[in-house]
């Protein structure tokens, strides 16, 4: 599934909401993570702090009814995308260090984690690590032969 225009931009109005909860020049509230609930039958993407209490919502028009198998892994790669673009924001929001932005389905199910905050520690994804450890260990096979 190819992600519209449309759907892009309610994402990152949905971001933008989250962020303008947890404003850069406030005092850092505790708060270990940003839930995000998508809903494949109604397209709900709704975001939840760690108490459940909802943060903001909206719907993707493009997700309502999407059959697809691979839902979940297009919708994790369409969120991720969407944060790394809006790094700098999500980045200043006023949540103590460090934090994540955590894809749920509609039964609380943990899915993805989709973006760490943190000064130290970036999550690489999946795809950037596809056969990494092939690599490894032709490396070693290499090194070992010599």
């Amino acid at each position: 599934m190819k992600a519209t225009d449309q759907t892009l931009q309610q994402i990152a109005r949905a971001i933008h909401k989250v962020a303008d909860k947890f404003p850069a020049n406030e005092e850092a509230g505790i708060l270990t993570d940003i839930h995000l609930r998508v809903t494949q039958e109604t397209g709900e993407l709704v975001a939840f702090d760690d108490d459940d209490k909802e943060i903001t919502r909206c719907v993707v028009e493009q997700w309502i009814d999407n059959k697809e198998d691979d839902f979940y892994q297009d919708v994790t790669t369409v969120l991720r995308t969407e944060l790394g673009k809006q790094k700098e924001t999500i980045e200043q929001m006023a949540i103590l260090k460090p934090y994540s932005f955590v894809l749920e389905d509609d039964d609380h199910e943990h899915i993805a984690e989709l973006y760490l905050v943190d000064d130290d520690t970036a999550i690489i994804d999946q795809e950037l690590m596809a056969g990494l450890d092939k690599d490894l260990d032709n490396f070693l096979e290499n090194l070992l032969k010599d």
